[in-house]
């Protein structure tokens, strides 16, 4: 036997062991709950053969009778609480067999290689990562999927047991084919130790532990209804409060016997592919963070994140010397090939992607539109500058800002701000006002703005990925919480936005009278293009304005790029 046989082996054991430990757990917990019923039936069973007679015992007897249905009716409603409760179930785009039929032979395949049970089905998540999720429970049973087993006489009970594998939409774009089989192949092996009864009955114990605890949290039931939740939820939170080492160790274990099975598969190709995987999570996050925000905040989702990233990480590439030789992959063949219909994948899960991350409805609307990264400059840079301006502009109306034209009291010129703004910086100077009014513009604009939730009645659904038709929307098994579910950034001071808001007021004057233009940077968001070429020179200035109210380098960057302050700007 190899090394790696022996240390998947002992893996497995230690994650068997820890499953019997948790399910030691919940038979103690049990024969706790049924210690009183068996003492009255002791007692019971002694008065019946003449034994423990008297009224002292009677007394006794009918006290531990009590006692024991008091406890046994607690014990249904902690089990049947913890039964029915929801367990989590992370947003996805299901990915139907008839719409990937080669990426689900790369999967069943890679199940054969490794000799291990293969996933129920595949689903795509807008993340960095990819997993195993069980969704056995009758609730999560309705997301659609095909199933992976190729026997066609196995039960459909069988197919439902094994967990449904979800892998991160930006490696699919990012990484060739052969990357994405070597660094699936470690959480495909994982099915394997989830296929033992007693690691599945110990996930099966903590899950339903963890969502009777999220259950019982959840706000909006009456006392009559939340008192006994409550109570079921303090209940739970002890057991997996016991079984939280348990249940850790288990998992460790799990993922340890895993990678020592895929081992055996693309070892050598695995390992450069994680670096792919590092450079993957740093383009998707940035392009979230500096490109799809503002389009977001504009109303506008881009169709085509998955694609970004491409064009992102290719951009890093050129940049950065550490990313050289990367760009020369794209040669080969993508993983987003092994989809029948890549773009309307992209689309669902960069939809899907715009609701978790910034919030917004299920469907496009007249203000939550799709936008194309070719259209980007115009719809959301361009819009945003303005919207911006225009904003900046009404704040400085309501402090009484007179306007810089005497000519035309009515035309908003960047001089207008600048003459503000100069002077004594930092507490108490005039751009502290000014923050403090964008500020609340922009929170009272949000407030206005409609709340979605992640439940039931949005009266939108995801498309199903590569043609699968539609789907129950993603976001239901979440509740009627409010988006986002994960904010990305925390929210802006008022000194970021009111930088921001005198950097897009530049940038319009210098569209309006040097001939400048909005652009997309793949790496930074929108960008001021002079020239055909990005000026990324002006956020020193602007800040220089706005936090020291030294307008010195910023008309020095004007009179370079030819911007002249006092010439009106048009706003949305």
């Amino acid at each position: 036997m190899s090394g790696i046989d022996v240390g998947e082996e002992l893996g497995a054991r230690a994650a068997q062991a820890r499953a019997l430990a948790l399910l030691r757990i919940r038979s103690r917990a049990l024969a706790v709950a049924i210690l009183p019923a068996a003492v009255a039936v002791v007692l019971f069973a002694a008065d019946a053969q003449g034994h423990l007679a008297g009224p002292v015992w009677d007394a006794v007897r009918w006290t531990v009778l009590g006692v024991a249905v008091v406890v046994l009716l607690v014990t249904v409603l902690v089990a049947v609480s913890v039964a029915r409760a929801r367990p989590a179930m992370s947003p996805t785009v299901p990915v139907p067999e008839e719409g990937a039929p080669d990426l689900y032979r790369l999967v069943r395949d890679l199940a054969d290689r490794l000799d291990v049970p293969a996933p129920s089905a595949v689903a795509l998540t807008p993340d960095c990562d990819s997993w195993l999720e069980d969704r056995t429970h009758r609730a999560l049973r309705k997301a659609p999927g095909a199933s992976l087993r190729r026997d066609p006489g196995a039960p459909a009970e069988d197919a439902d047991t094994a967990p449904v594998l979800v892998i991160g939409s930006p490696f699919l774009w990012w990484m060739r084919v052969a990357e994405l089989r070597a660094v699936l192949a470690p959480v495909v092996a994982g099915t394997g130790p989830s296929a033992h009864p007693d690691i599945a009955a110990a996930r099966r114990f903590v899950r339903g532990l963890d969502a009777a605890i999220a259950d019982a949290a959840a706000s909006g039931r009456g006392p009559v209804r939340g008192a006994p939740l409550a109570f079921a939820g303090w209940v739970a939170r002890l057991l997996l409060r016991a079984c939280r080492g348990h249940a850790a160790e288990m998992e460790r274990c799990v993922a340890a016997a895993a990678s020592m099975r895929a081992q055996t598969v693309d070892y050598g190709l695995r390992i450069a592919a994680q670096e792919q995987v590092g450079l993957a999570y740093a383009g998707w996050d940035r392009l979230l963070t500096r490109v799809a925000l503002p389009a977001w905040r504009m109303g506008r989702w881009p169709s085509r994140l998955d694609a970004g990233v491409v064009s992102a990480l290719t951009e890093l590439s050129r940049r950065d010397r550490l990313a050289d030789g990367f760009a020369l992959r794209l040669g080969e063949r993508p993983a987003c090939d092994l989809l029948e219909e890549p773009g309307v994948a992209d689309e669902a899960a960069s939809l899907l992607a715009a609701r978790l991350f910034h919030g917004g409805p299920a469907e496009s609307g007249p203000g939550w539109a799709p936008v194309d990264w070719q259209q980007y400059p115009d719809e959301v840079v361009d819009r945003k500058w303005r919207s911006e301006a225009a904003r900046l502009h009404r704040v400085l109306d309501t402090l009484g800002v007179p306007r810089a034209s005497a000519a035309d009291p009515a035309v908003p010129t960047l001089a207008r701000v600048m003459e503000h703004l100069s002077g004594a910086g930092g507490p108490g100077g005039p751009g502290e006002a000014l923050a403090a009014g964008i500020g609340a513009a922009v929170a009272r604009e949000e407030a206005e703005a409609p709340v979605h939730g992640g439940g039931q009645g949005q009266g939108g659904q995801v498309q199903g990925a590569a043609g699968g038709g539609p789907a129950d929307d993603p976001l239901d098994l979440w509740g009627p919480g409010p988006l986002p579910l994960f904010p990305l950034q925390p929210p802006r001071t008022g000194t970021e936005l009111l930088a921001d808001h005198v950097g897009a007021m530049v940038c319009c004057a210098a569209v309006d009278t040097a001939g400048a233009a909005p652009g997309l940077d793949w790496l930074d968001g929108p960008a001021l293009l002079v020239g055909g070429e990005r000026r990324a020179d002006l956020a020193a200035p602007v800040l220089s304005l706005v936090e020291d109210g030294d307008p010195d380098p910023l008309l020095s960057w004007l009179a370079e790029v030819g911007v002249r302050s006092d010439k009106p700007v048009r706003l949305v």
